[in-house]
């Protein structure tokens, strides 16, 4: 007890040993999720090539209705799930395994709730985007697609919850190797369905969908044989499952607006860029550095999700020292990833649009906003970390009000008075996007740095994790968990 007590009060500076450790144990999660993100990215690619094999029709109604659903649909799953990150990565650290399933139950419960609006809204794709004046045969075609896609809502309500559910027990190379098993059939289901098939745009629609039953198959498997899944309280879902849906949604709902807020800054970028002088050439080079963001966002992204499990477990677990360390771990890291990728952006500005395009014109104008987003980065980086401390500590309502206010109040102004007031043009919209990563990095370093006590945060988890919305039960020899030791997954008792 003395032993806790001394690293419960401890604030002294870590050892280089200790900053190694941490780092070890940080990258060991965050490198399998990093790999997994780039094979979900690869997929999306795959997906736009079909598109693309089709005609400029499909690829222009696919790349519409790609961008529809990432809107209304993936971004509020993918945002509502991260509110379990908490929850989940602190029950585990104070080994509350009974609310760690439940927990993730609940979220599956609400994310079922959710994409039933979601599906109306694709249902009713075509008249919405008639009624903003788009293209009747591009706007046709992105409805096709959007409705072949309706059946990845309901896949992505068990996908979404267990990749968390996973993540915060720092088991992170099994959704790897699930992944990239399912990705490795993506590109055959795809000729099979297109091109053998002729099934056109529902053909690239269903195979992604596939793709992503294929993930949760594997994964459910994994879970099931190794972790002796328990689906609790199945029987008496009201008071077990129903009961706790809204303790869980004053996270989930904070974390889905911090994360859509960002996620849809970039959708409003491409609008504004349509109102610029040579609209078809800034939309399209909008559409490449997007592709260049979204590439350079999976490091921090998984960076993010891991300090998140992280930051948890040490609190659940009473240890607020080595949780401390494990955010500064990161940030130091967050930083390092960001100079980086200022320094490729920088060297490499005037070959990088020639990977998408043969247009000399578009290449310059890719070139010459590249090490801003390169420098757009350096902001993101720690950004993107610090809102995955806040999550771990339970925090996520002030990472959207953080992101609210710069992106919205800082970014926008910005983007809008230097691209057009001032007549800048479509650099002036990515010095919008650096005013805005600058204002969130600074606001959520504040509060990571200045504004948290981290004591203070080890008691409020002991207080999460002791909500118990399901009566514990005595036998816990008989509660798996999956846990790494030594490079193994095996049942924790």
């Amino acid at each position: 007890m003395a032993e806790k007590d001394s690293e419960f009060f401890s604030h002294k500076i870590p050892s280089s040993f200790q900053v190694v450790e941490e780092m070890k144990e940080l990258w060991s999660m965050a490198l399998p999720i990093t790999a997994m993100n780039c094979l979900v990215y690869v997929r999306a690619v795959v997906s736009v090539l079909f598109l693309g094999r089709l005609g400029s029709l499909e690829l222009a109604g696919g790349a519409l209705s790609i961008g529809f659903t990432n809107i209304t649909g993936y971004s509020v799953l993918v945002g509502l799930a991260s509110g379990l990150e908490p929850v989940c990565s602190q029950a585990y650290g104070s080994k509350n395994w009974d609310l760690l399933s439940i927990s993730l139950q609940r979220m599956i419960f609400i994310l079922f709730l959710a994409i039933i609006p979601i599906s109306l809204l694709w249902v009713n794709l075509e008249s919405i985007m008639v009624f903003l004046g788009q293209d009747i045969e591009i706007t046709r075609m992105a409805s096709v697609y959007c409705l072949y896609s309706l059946p990845d809502l309901l896949t992505n309500t068990l996908l979404q919850p267990l990749r968390v559910y996973l993540r915060s027990q720092g088991v992170t190379k099994p959704q790897l190797w699930c992944t990239f098993v399912a990705v490795i059939f993506h590109v055959p289901l795809n000729y099979v369905l297109v091109v053998v098939m002729g099934l056109g745009v529902p053909g690239v629609a269903m195979a992604s969908v596939l793709t992503n039953l294929h993930m949760v198959v594997l994964l459910v498997g994994y879970v099931y044989v190794w972790g002796r899944w328990e689906w609790k309280c199945m029987a008496g879902m009201g008071g077990g499952i129903c009961g706790g849906v809204g303790p869980l949604l004053k996270l989930a709902v904070p974390s889905c607006i911090g994360i859509c807020l960002e996620w849809w800054w970039y959708e409003i970028v491409t609008v504004l860029a349509g109102y610029l002088p040579n609209p078809r050439l800034a939309v399209a080079a909008t559409g490449i550095l997007i592709q260049t963001t979204s590439l350079m966002y999976t490091v921090p992204m998984a960076l993010s999700g891991c300090v998140s499990a992280r930051v948890g477990n040490e609190l659940g677990a009473g240890k607020p020292y080595k949780a401390k360390l494990a955010a500064m771990v990161a940030l130091g890291c967050a930083f390092v990833i960001g100079f980086v990728n200022i320094i490729w952006t920088v060297m490499f500005r005037h070959k990088w649009g020639g990977l998408f395009t043969e247009d000399d014109m578009l290449k310059a104008l890719v070139a010459s906003v590249l090490p801003i987003i390169g420098s757009c980065e350096l902001g993101n980086c720690p950004q993107t970390t610090g809102c995955g401390i806040l999550r771990g500590t339970a925090r996520p309502v002030v990472g959207a009000r953080i992101n609210l206010g710069s992106f919205y109040f800082v970014g926008t102004p910005v983007a809008v008075g230097l691209a057009f007031w001032f007549h800048v043009g479509f650099s002036g919209l990515w010095f919008g996007l650096l005013s805005a990563q600058a204002a969130c990095a600074i606001s959520i370093l504040y509060v990571v740095l200045v504004c948290t006590d981290w004591e203070s945060e080890s008691l409020k988890a002991k207080k999460l994790t002791s909500l118990e919305l399901t009566q514990k039960h005595g036998n816990d020899e008989e509660k798996g968990l999956l846990m790494k030791q030594n490079g193994h997954t095996e049942d924790v008792p």
